[in-house]
C-alpha cells in the first residue's frame, strides 16, 4: 500500500519553510517513527529549545550546518545522531536548513544502528562516525534525489538492508521500555526488575546497552515528557493540575523538574513558544 505524504509550508519576508511526513514503508520491523522532512531559509538567526523527550534523534542533513549547545557543550553539526538524554539543547542556525529528520524510539535506534545506546546517551555523534554502513554519505544521496517522495523511497530501501544487519533486542528490556512508556514513567524500577526475574544491577545494565539511561531517569524524562505534552495542549488545566496528573508532589516539584530538564520553569517554556519569540526560554 501506497503510504501518504503531506507537505506543508509557510512563505514569509525573511523567512521561509516547507514540512513533508509520510510513514515509512510497512515491511520495516521498526514502525513506531515517521520520516519528517524539512527545508527552511531565515535571514536572522533562529534557536530553538529541545528539551528531553525519550527519542533517539536521526538527521540526515544536505543544508547549511547547525549549532548545538547545552549542559554537555557545544558543536557543529550537519548529519549526527542525537542519543536518548535528560538535558537539554538548544539549536541555532542562521541560512538554509534541509534535511530528513528521525524520532526513535531508543529501541528502534538500537535495531536501525545496532550500537549500544548506553555510547549515545546525552552525546550528539556525527553519523559517520558511528560506522555503520547503510548511513554512510546518505544525506548526500537524498540531496541528489528530485523530491519529497523519491527520498523517503530511498529511506524505505536503505533502512530495510540496514536494520537486517542489526542485533535482536532483548525481549525483557523491550517488555521494560513497554512498561515505562505506557506508564508515562511511573512504574517503580524494582517493580521492573522483580518482574523479570533479573537482580537490580543486571536489569540496569542490560537496559542501558539498548536504551542508553538507566531505568530511573528514563522514568523521569518519560514523565516529563508527558508534562510537556499536557502544557502544551489546548486545554485549559492550571499547572499544578499538570503536576497532580503526571505524578508530581506539587507544582514546585514540576517547577524544579523543568529548571533541571529544560533550564526553565513552565511559564517560561510557554512564553517562549509564543509567535514572534525566539524560541529559547530565559533561564532562571
Amino acid at each position: 500500500m501506497r503510504q501518504t505524504l503531506t507537505i506543508t509550508g509557510h512563505e514569509g519576508e525573511g523567512a521561509s519553510w516547507e514540512m513533508a511526513v509520510r510513514e515509512p514503508s510497512p515491511e520495516l520491523a521498526a514502525g513506531s517513527f515517521r520520516y519528517c522532512g524539512y527545508e527552511e531559509h531565515s535571514l536572522e538567526p533562529v534557536s530553538r529549545l529541545e528539551v528531553p523527550h525519550g527519542r533517539v534523534v536521526l538527521i540526515f542533513s544536505f543544508g547549511d550546518a547547525i549549532e548545538l549547545g547545552g549542559p554537555a557543550g557545544e558543536s557543529t553539526q550537519r548529519s549526527f545522531v542525537a542519543g536518548h538524554s535528560d538535558q537539554r539543547t538548544v539549536t541555532r542556525y542562521r541560512g538554509r536548513q534541509a534535511g530528513v529528520q528521525l524520532d526513535l524510539t531508543p529501541l528502534d535506534a538500537y535495531r536501525l544502528l545496532g550500537v549500544p545506546m548506553r555510547v549515545l546517551a546525552n552525546e550528539v555523534v556525527p553519523l559517520d562516525d558511528l560506522g555503520v554502513r547503510w548511513a554512510r554519505g546518505l544525506g548526500e544521496r537524498l540531496a541528489e534525489q528530485p523530491g519529497w517522495e523519491a527520498r523517503f523511497a530511498l529511506l524505505d530501501d536503505v533502512l530495510g538492508r540496514g536494520q537486517g544487519e542489526a542485533p535482536p533486542v532483548d525481549r525483557a528490556v523491550a517488555w521494560a521500555w513497554a512498561q515505562l512508556a505506557r506508564s508515562h514513567g511511573g512504574v517503580p524500577v524494582g517493580a521492573l526488575a522483580e518482574e523479570i526475574g533479573w537482580s537490580r544491577r543486571h536489569f540496569v545494565s542490560r537496559f542501558r546497552e539498548q536504551v542508553g539511561l538507566a531505568p530511573k531517569p528514563t522514568a523521569q524524562v518519560l514523565r516529563f515528557r508527558r508534562a510537556v505534552g499536557l502544557l502544551r495542549g489546548t486545554g485549559a488545566s492550571s499547572i499544578s493540575d499538570i503536576a497532580a496528573a503526571c505524578g508530581y508532589a506539587d507544582h514546585s516539584h514540576l517547577d524544579r523538574e523543568f529548571r533541571r530538564l529544560a533550564g526553565c520553569t513552565p511559564s517560561s517554556y510557554l512564553a517562549a513558544r509564543e509567535p514572534g519569540r525566539n524560541g529559547v526560554a530565559a533561564e532562571e
